[in-house]
């Protein structure tokens, strides 16, 4: 480290954010590596280290011979000034090298309030910001994650969007990379072959044309592009690359722990829900893998916590069994096991009470609305007996705190189906009343709302987000009528929820306004110290833009979708078939009860089936 660094760090927080040098970070030589890639995550350290998918592409990139994947954080404001000032380019935190150099520069985009640190950090880096200005000398810049699905409104910035899993179209991409240097492609050129690998959408090869009334009217192929992109899934799951050796963070971040990813997928089919939809179909690892990798991962770690990940934990079959092995080991070794993503319908006590030996944490559900008809108009398959009977068995058991999730404003809602929210809380506080062995130490309920966001690939993708005023006139209901002491209820700010409503459904003119109100000083705005929604609504206004046009109007079956070239592999007519079931309040089977025929299974090979 020189010693302009070794200033700088001692005048920013946590300047282990900006070192490298953690335990089993990968280190190669450069004169025996051919290609670098930047992976970049467009947040703080303590968040990207936390993510999974970033560790997986990170291990995965780094076993192929002669390429050198590194990581990129966004430095937070006082170390992005000391950088500017010094003019300090973004650099890899493995060998502390400018990514400007690097052959690849990859972003992870898993929110889009995040969209700003993109092109922050492309700044950052010396890069043009828009593909049109780059040379063919520039790195090739990539990005994937939740948010690809719809990549309109970062097209601009973007050449190569990835969707669906990485772990193997990654690959296939950077040996294309690899190809057309040996054999002298023009970037254009690379970018047409790159359109031919299943799951990779090029945004520079669909024209886009818009109709008077500011829908869009067409967005045409160019040749030799493909007509549909679908997304791309890894084909066996249960030998999918797993990051045993992980890195250990240098400072503490987010989620400090092991993370062990027992399948991919869900049964449910939730029709607000874009992860159960994008993730289809259900592919799961075997218990005994699961049981090898993490108590490896625990001992080349030194991690004392195992948290099982996936969409819903309580779905996969066997959970118990999974859970028994890793407790043999766990147990004694004073590491603790958590399980997240837990169903009010499915709870088990038994299983809470083995797993909780180590340490036992709170409670978590998500009923996510507050009556009947409209958990089931919104297919979440869980009845208000299921919640009181499993809060019954846990305050039984000795629990005392329990955490409720909904949301505000979900299609067909109504002032009634808002105050079930408080008549519900009051419920699960009157079953610990009736319940509760020892009612000493109080009982703690706390509520929490969010705004309802449409996403692109859900049933709800036509649907329109109510407004802020309403969302906000929602919480004053509900707060007004939840009064108990014993129940704390807190409401996410609707702002930064209208605007990524916005950029969910947004079209590639919305990337002017992104690049607008970057130039005006938007970056990490999902962070409260940073977002400034009067920037937005005025970087909108000088781009001639509506943000309302695309969060609070409703769609029609026949609007061409800004996404429309792209795909889940769940069928268009499948989602607006469950949209239609929505307003009957009629629910769909989950997909171990009857295969719904979403069309997520074409994607498995010849002879392969859903594990649901």
């Amino acid at each position: 480290m020189d010693r302009t660094m070794e200033i700088i760090l001692s005048r920013v927080q946590k300047p282990a954010r900006y070192t490298g040098g953690e335990y089993n970070a990968v280190v190669k030589d450069r004169k025996k590596v051919d290609t670098r890639v930047a992976l970049c995550f467009p947040d703080t350290y303590e968040i990207g280290m936390s993510n999974l998918g970033v560790r997986i592409l990170y291990g995965v990139m780094n076993e192929m011979p002669g390429v050198w994947c590194e990581r990129v954080f966004a430095p937070w404001g006082d170390m992005e000034e000391e950088m500017r000032r010094e003019g300090i380019s973004l650099y890899g935190l493995e060998s502390g090298d400018p990514i400007e150099d690097f052959d690849i520069i990859g972003f992870s985009l898993g929110y889009e309030m995040a969209y700003s640190n993109v092109l922050n950090m492309l700044d950052l880096a010396g890069l043009p910001l828009r593909t049109e200005d780059r040379d063919e000398e520039s790195p090739l810049i990539i990005a994937g994650g939740t948010c690809a699905y719809d990549p309109e409104p970062l097209a601009p910035f973007v050449d190569v969007f990835s969707l669906g899993e990485g772990e193997e179209v990654t690959v296939e991409l950077i040996e294309l990379f690899r190809r057309g240097r040996r054999e002298g492609w023009s970037r254009q050129e690379l970018l047409l072959a790159a359109a031919q690998i299943p799951g990779l959408y090029v945004p520079s090869l669909y024209e886009v044309t818009y109709r008077p009334d500011g829908t869009v009217d067409q967005v045409r192929p160019k040749p030799g592009a493909p007509e549909l992109v679908t997304k791309r899934i890894v084909q066996d799951f249960d030998k999918a690359y797993f990051p045993v050796k992980t890195i250990v963070p240098s400072t503490e971040i987010v989620h400090d722990r092991v993370m062990l990813e027992v399948f991919r997928g869900c049964i449910r089919g939730c029709r607000f829900c874009q992860a159960g939809y994008a993730y289809r179909p259900v592919r799961s690892r075997d218990p005994k893998r699961l049981v090898e990798q993490g108590i490896a991962a625990c001992k080349d770690s030194g991690y004392q916590e195992i948290t099982l990940s996936s969409l819903s934990t309580s779905d996969y079959r066997p959970l118990e069994g999974l859970c028994d092995g890793l407790l043999e080991w766990c147990e004694p070794n004073k590491v603790s096991l958590s399980l997240p993503s837990l169903r009010a319908d499915n709870f088990s006590m038994g299983l809470m009470e083995r797993v909780q030996h180590v340490r036992k944490s709170g409670l978590t559900f998500a009923p996510e609305a507050g009556t009947q008809r409209l958990r089931d108009a919104i297919n979440k398959n869980v009845t208000e007996e299921d919640l009181l009977n499993s809060c019954r068995t846990a305050f039984s058991g000795g629990w005392n705190a329990v955490k409720l999730y909904f949301m505000l404003g979900l299609p067909t809602e109504t002032d009634e189906d808002v105050l079930g929210i408080a008549d519900l809380a009051r419920k699960v506080l009157q079953t610990w009343r009736e319940h509760a062995p020892d009612k000493r130490r109080g009982c703690r309920i706390t509520v929490s709302t969010s705004c309802f966001v449409p996403k692109p690939h859900t049933a709800f993708q036509w649907e329109p987000q109510v407004t802020r005023e309403e969302y906000l006139r929602r919480v004053k209901l509900l707060r007004d009528n939840m009064r108990d002491r014993s129940i704390t209820y807190h409401w996410h700010d609707p702002d930064t929820s209208f605007l990524e409503a916005v950029f969910a459904r947004g079209d590639r003119r919305v990337a002017d306004v992104i690049e607008t109100a970057w130039r005006m000083g938007a970056k990490f705005d999902s962070w409260s110290e940073y977002f400034d929604m009067d920037r937005w609504l005025q970087a909108f206004q000088r781009c001639g833009l509506s943000p309302e046009f695309y969060a609070n109007r409703a769609r029609d079956r026949e609007e061409v979708l800004p996404w429309s070239r792209v795909s889940t592999g769940v069928r268009a007519d499948f989602l607006w078939h469950e949209r239609e079931m929505a307003y009957q309040a009629v629910i769909t089977p989950d997909c171990r009860k009857q295969c719904t025929g979403c069309g997520a299974n074409m994607l498995l090979r010849k002879g392969d089936v859903c594990d649901a």
